[in-house]
């Protein structure tokens, strides 16, 4: 699902930034607050995809 492939990339690419930001970097503190935004986003269309599988699962028995 390349929904969830999109958010395991977001992940990997925050790291170094919350290291940074973990060190007292506050410019690495405002990416990372910014790249979570993504990764919810991210979360929700992977939520959103999950429910649609479901759904179609669903239509297909009935």
């Amino acid at each position: 699902m390349q929904e969830f492939e999109a958010l395991k990339r977001l992940i990997s690419e925050v790291e170094d930034d919350v290291a940074k930001a973990e060190g007292g970097n506050k410019a690495a503190g405002t990416r990372v607050r910014k790249q979570m935004q993504d990764i919810k986003n991210a979360a929700q269309a992977v939520r959103e995809k999950i429910l649609d599988m479901r759904g179609t699962e669903e239509q297909g028995k009935a």
